[in-house]
């Protein structure tokens, strides 16, 4: 099985790069996230003329999560199912026959004293509670998405300058690293334990992606029946290469199943 994701930043924007993608690639599931599209605009036909079953919720101008899958999930489940905040459109559930998918878009956070960066902080509390309502470890889920974090020096470029950032400040990464520790295994760093590979790069920094100054804050996490099964993983550069790309670029794993 191979699985991937993917930050469009705007779907409808990026809808030759995905389906180009799906082409090429032909992933058995893609999650993509900020997919920036209310409901009734979502390009549906055109995704699913792919071939491939779609989930989604979205919201207009901002966040938003879908699922591409070969095979129908038995079930789709949106959002953290407290009580706590209301619910933006970040979190999708998707339940298959012998595992489940978790596809999210963790808050950004905008800068550490604002209440945004608190708010992140305890959306990773909130995450980690709904995996221990739904889940055990020794379940097979996978935990997809973007997940703005990068969580140690080798994932973002002169870490030296960044700790202060809402993606790499020392709180974000032991929310990061203790909602983790409820069961999940970072995929890519299983293989590649002290490779630099970063899956996005700044568009504010027109040169960032020629000189490589990126992030490592997309990742494919597994719990232990899933971690041990997992055979490949990778990052495509080339659609970060494209015309009009998203600032994000496709990570993916393959899994033996």
């Amino acid at each position: 099985m191979k699985i991937a994701t993917f930050n469009a930043n705007s779907l409808r924007k990026r809808i030759g790069i995905v389906l180009g993608w799906l082409t090429d690639h032909r992933p058995d599931i893609l999650c993509i996230q900020e997919t920036k599209v209310q409901d009734h605009e979502f390009p549906r036909e055109a995704l699913e003329a792919s071939g491939y079953y779609i989930a989604f919720r979205g919201m207009k101008s901002y966040n938003g999560v879908a699922l591409l899958s070969r095979e129908k999930p038995n079930q789709v489940l949106f959002g953290l199912d407290d009580s706590d905040e209301p619910d933006e459109a970040r979190l999708l559930r998707a339940d298959f026959k012998d595992f489940s998918v978790i596809n999210t878009y963790i808050p950004q956070g905008y800068l550490i004293d604002s209440p945004k960066y608190a708010y992140k902080l305890k959306w990773y509390s909130r995450l980690k509670k709904y995996f221990e309502r739904h889940f055990s470890p020794s379940d097979s889920v996978l935990w997809c998405g973007d997940m703005n974090v990068a969580p140690e020096h080798i994932d973002v470029h002169a870490p030296e300058k960044h700790l202060l950032h809402v993606c790499f400040h020392e709180d974000v990464k032991k929310a990061y690293a203790d909602t983790l520790s409820w069961g999940f295994s970072d995929i890519f760093r299983k293989h590649y334990p002290t490779k630099q590979q970063f899956t996005f790069w700044d568009y504010r920094y027109p040169s960032s992606l020629a000189a490589n100054k990126g992030w490592r804050i997309d990742h494919i996490l597994a719990t232990q029946p899933l971690a041990d099964r997992s055979q490949e993983v990778g990052v495509d550069i080339l659609p970060r290469m494209a015309s009009s790309p998203s600032d994000h670029t496709f990570l993916w794993a393959e899994f033996k199943l």
